[in-house]
């Protein structure tokens, strides 16, 4: 994925979160439809696969912030930045982070087992987990963050995947509390990360 067109998801992915707000015409099918959401609409309850093995249950998170970022391995650019930005952020934060959990949900389930994936979250900070859904369960779990996703054919015969650049924080109560955005500048996501944990 090239920096322009992480920008232009990027700016969508901020796009879909703005719109949901005030309200929002989507594409359903051949279908459009004006729905009226909040950003307590946005997100939603979820049991997937771990790439530590078991499951990770949103009901049980409850109680505990934490962020949920969708991306795949193969992501060139948008995936790598961010879970990388993200471990800064962390470090920066300290020690009242230390029960804080961000959450890579996969959009590439066809390519990205348990193993590949744990493999490269081990290049980033330990308090990372990628899930993995089935492809019915991406598209639920995507649809409730009103993520974007999207398979693009290669030359090469191989493929890509365009995805929404945002990492969404859901707070104590699995409500979306804020979202961070890709290149969005280190001292504000420190200041998002403070005050998810913190409550605010």
């Amino acid at each position: 994925m090239s920096f322009i067109q992480a920008l232009r998801l990027g700016i969508l992915g901020m796009a879909a979160i703005t719109a949901a707000v005030f309200g929002v015409l989507y594409f359903q099918g051949n279908e459009v439809r004006n729905t009226l959401v909040s950003m307590a609409d946005i997100g939603g309850p979820f049991r997937l696969a771990s790439s530590s093995g078991g499951f990770v249950d949103s009901r049980d998170l409850l109680g505990k912030p934490y962020g949920v970022f969708f991306g795949f391995t193969h992501c060139p650019e948008v995936c790598p930045t961010t879970l990388y930005e993200m471990t800064r952020t962390l470090e920066a934060v300290g020690d009242e982070a230390r029960e804080f959990r961000l959450f890579l949900i996969t959009v590439d389930p066809e390519r990205d087992t348990a193993p590949m994936l744990k493999d490269y979250l081990s290049n980033f900070d330990p308090r990372m987990e990628a899930l993995i859904p089935t492809p019915e369960e991406l598209a639920r779990i995507a649809r409730d963050f009103r993520a974007i996703y999207e398979k693009v054919p290669a030359s090469d015969g191989e493929y890509t995947m365009n995805h929404t650049a945002t990492v969404f924080l859901i707070d104590g109560k699995g409500k979306l509390a804020n979202t961070i955005f890709y290149i969005e500048p280190p001292e504000s996501r420190i200041a998002k990360i403070k005050k998810l944990i913190a409550g605010g």
